[in-house]
């Protein structure tokens, strides 16, 4: 019997079989998610916790690297603040949920609970800003969102989620869009290097970018089952909501002006993608860098004398070289069932240590992605096991990467492109004449989208595959999640 039919992985279902279901099953069988009450507001467990964890841990040291500040604006925002501007109302409307009443009495003004946070802090700031001086208003927040989701899926589509969202103010629409640029390479840089996700850069589409931005960017990546993942966004915002908003200031010449605005974000949908982009059917197969446990020490035969205490030894050895260790000297269960339970829960290395390994100077490590055991030396078992994660995260990220090229694809007509998603979805490169009757008739047709317009542009052909016009554009198009 092979590896991949050993009887425990029977509670998860095989992604060939239900893609869905095996998402949801692994989901559950870690312990990341549970269901709540209320319908799309789940609770994140501690280890799942531990990710975002991670994840915010990363990210609030590259945003205070590049000068940013943490701030919080209030959860509930006046209607009359949300209709100040129209278009990012009108995008957002569906979603919003409200609160009516305070205790036992109505409001005399609905408050919506944020969908994000543009006009809340927009309002702050037309009460802050003065001088030209005082810029740029580099700050973030982190928090979570409530939007009224028709459908949910644990960490794809929450009603309630938890993310960051940066809003920063400049003096000219170059150090905007700069700001703009270095965030979402921030972002790639957290999907790529730490998450081991490789990514798409690119500009979204008009018809896709955020409601009331001038400029959208975006990184998209690719899931196990060929589905796109919008796993962070970056918006210029332009001066739409600050003239909107009357936030002012004096120039260098004295003059009242308008400032520029940026916001960007992520959230707990990238531990979503982490486990669609390298799960297997074992379960989570967790990035290094990322995991909360990056090496779990199983002791064998621990009753025996000299086992837990040279465990515990190797422990103390690991967490010197800086490591995440857990030691499971738990007696309720055995070794083969804590080795199927840390592969579930895709702790990247596994260490066994018994009498006998003891008397001979040696461990056994298992390595969680390739699921390959090795016999090492003790002597320098803290090297070893570093250089192992290293490696670990590395081939990860390549893995990644070489799945995700076997299904992209060129196409060059509407039909090659329905037959591709229909039988062998992925990324689609094609070219686009930049109209929005052919970006609608994408989707319309397959249910897929214009990812967006990458930076890194190929020359594909001269015309529009859809409608046959001089083509603008290389575009990557999906169907999504």
């Amino acid at each position: 019997m092979s590896k991949e039919n050993k009887d425990f992985v029977k509670e998860i279902t095989k992604m060939e079989d239900d893609f869905a279901q095996w998402y949801t099953d692994v989901i559950r069988k870690t312990d990341l998610i549970d269901y709540s009450p209320v319908k799309g507001f789940l609770v994140l467990k501690p280890y799942g916790y531990a990710l975002w964890e991670n994840i915010q841990k990363f990210l609030d040291g590259r945003f205070k690297d590049t000068g940013h500040e943490n701030v919080y604006f209030p959860l509930l925002i006046p209607e009359s603040l949300l209709n100040k501007e129209k278009e990012h109302v009108e995008g957002f409307a569906p979603e919003v949920a409200w609160v009516t009443h305070g205790g036992n009495e109505e409001l005399a003004e609905r408050l919506c609970i944020r969908p994000t946070s543009e006009t809340i802090i927009c309002e702050m700031y037309s009460k802050w800003l003065k001088s030209y001086r005082e810029l740029p208003y580099l700050y973030n927040q982190w928090a979570s969102v409530v939007r009224w989701e028709k459908e949910t899926r644990p960490f794809l589509r929450h009603r309630e989620f938890l993310w960051q969202e940066g809003h920063t103010l400049h003096e000219t629409y170059e150090e905007a869009q700069n700001e703009t640029l270095q965030m979402l390479g921030i972002y790639r840089e957290l999907s790529e290097e730490f998450l081991a996700i490789p990514v798409i850069t690119g500009k979204k589409s008009e018809k896709e970018k955020f409601a009331g931005a001038e400029s959208t960017y975006t990184i998209e990546a690719l899931m196990h089952d060929g589905k796109a993942l919008q796993s962070g966004t970056s918006h210029n915002l332009s001066q739409h909501f600050t003239k909107a908003f009357d936030i002012t200031y004096l120039d260098r010449n004295g003059k009242l002006q308008h400032p520029y605005h940026t916001s960007w974000g992520v959230s707990t949908r990238l531990i979503g993608a982490v486990i669609m982009a390298h799960g297997d059917n074992r379960g989570l197969i967790l990035p290094p860098r990322l995991a909360p446990i990056q090496v779990v020490i199983v002791p064998i035969m621990q009753k025996k004398a000299g086992v837990l205490e040279k465990a515990n030894e190797l422990k103390n050895i690991l967490e010197a070289k800086g490591i995440r260790v857990k030691l499971d000297d738990s007696k309720n269960y055995s070794p083969g069932w804590k080795f199927n339970e840390y592969e579930m829960k895709g702790v990247p290395v596994r260490v066994e240590i018994g009498p006998r390994d003891i008397q001979n100077n040696v461990v056994m490590v298992a390595r969680r992605d390739t699921l390959e055991k090795e016999t090492y030396s003790l002597d320098n078992i803290d090297e070893i096991v570093s250089g192992l994660l290293d490696t670990i995260q590395v081939d990860m990220f390549n893995k990644a990467k070489e799945e995700r090229e076997k299904k992209t694809f060129t196409v060059n007509s509407l039909e090659e492109l329905k037959e591709k998603m229909e039988t062998s979805p992925g990324f689609a490169k094609m070219m686009w004449c930049g109209d929005k009757e052919c970006e609608d008739k994408i989707k319309e047709e397959m249910s897929a989208t214009i990812r967006c317009i990458p930076f890194e542009q190929e020359d594909l052909g001269d015309t529009c595959p859809i409608c046959g016009k001089k083509a603008k554009h290389m575009i990557y198009v999906a169907k999504a999640y």
